[in-house]
């Protein structure tokens, strides 16, 4: 896997280092509120384990799976639920964990499903803000680290379901998906 990766963008002590500062922010930010997290499946998941790890407030958990790149590099521009919520979001403060905002759709989708079905206040945080991908203004609460506008993948973001697993964030060789 690792030879698939033109260079490595964030390192697996970069990543930790970020998720610690923003651990702590949401820490002071949720302080006496239990916010529903909401981790957008699959690419979230590893961000939104080490977040929570970090965050010392009650709050409650859920996830939401939902696909616009259909195993391709680009957004399809349509948003699918695949896997709803178990919670309600009516009158919760809500924090979306996302691994990477590059169209903005996608976020756009969620927060508006979550508006209309009533939420008190809808944040998000994502690892990843790709600014240059943008095709819908949406806001971004918590911020990791900005991202030039290339192909990137590991923990959690993928090529076709791989690269996940890698413990670092890496631009992906163009040879892998230009075939």
């Amino acid at each position: 896997m690792n030879n698939d990766i033109e260079r490595v963008l964030y390192s697996e002590e970069d990543i930790r280092a970020v998720v610690t500062k923003l651990g702590k922010q949401l820490t002071n930010d949720y302080q006496g509120k239990k916010p529903l997290v909401i981790s957008v499946l699959k690419g979230a998941c590893l961000f939104t384990v080490d977040i929570i790890k970090r965050m010392d407030v009650y709050l409650d958990l859920d996830f939401i799976n939902i696909s616009s790149y259909h195993g391709g590099t680009e957004s399809s521009g349509k948003i699918d639920l695949l896997s709803d919520l178990k919670e309600d979001v009516a009158d919760r403060d809500v924090l979306i964990i996302e691994d990477i905002i590059d169209t903005g759709r996608s976020l756009e989708y969620l927060v508006n499903l979550f508006k209309k079905r009533d939420a008190h206040d809808v944040k998000v945080c994502s690892l990843l803000d790709k600014p240059e991908g943008r095709v819908v203004d949406v806001n971004v609460d918590y911020v990791g680290f900005h991202v030039p506008n290339e192909f990137v993948v590991g923990y959690g973001l993928d090529y076709e379901e791989l690269y996940r697993n890698l413990p670092y964030v890496g631009v992906l060789k163009p040879t892998v998906y230009e075939k």
